[in-house]
């Protein structure tokens, strides 16, 4: 029975380990980015903006430019938490020694 319990040890352990990411993960910030910079959105972990960013010079362009824009820099935020989430997770399974090509998050 001693590899039933070094089992239950580590779901433990990976448990610990994935509620630590979900705090770590809350609390990222990424900055997301269209337009050279003239739109910037901040995002935290759990993919909500927290702040959005326009040049004044946007004010003077076309609506559909204004939101084409919004949106190429909300999906830049996104994917940039989703990388980090990655990051974060690989690095903890590995850390468990956990088979990488086995988890899908």
């Amino acid at each position: 029975m001693k590899g039933l319990g070094d089992m239950m040890k580590q779901a433990q352990a990976v448990q610990e380990h994935l509620l630590q990411l979900q705090e770590e993960m809350a609390s990222m910030e990424v900055k997301g980015e269209s337009g050279a910079g003239l739109v910037t959105i901040v995002m935290n972990g759990r993919h909500e903006v927290r702040q959005v960013t326009l040049n004044s010079s946007l004010l003077e362009e076309d609506k559909a430019v204004i939101e084409d824009l919004l949106a190429a820099a909300f999906n830049d935020a996104v994917r940039k938490v989703e990388a980090g989430r990655q990051n974060k997770v690989s690095g903890m399974a590995r850390g468990l020694g956990l088979p990488l090509d086995k988890l899908q998050f």
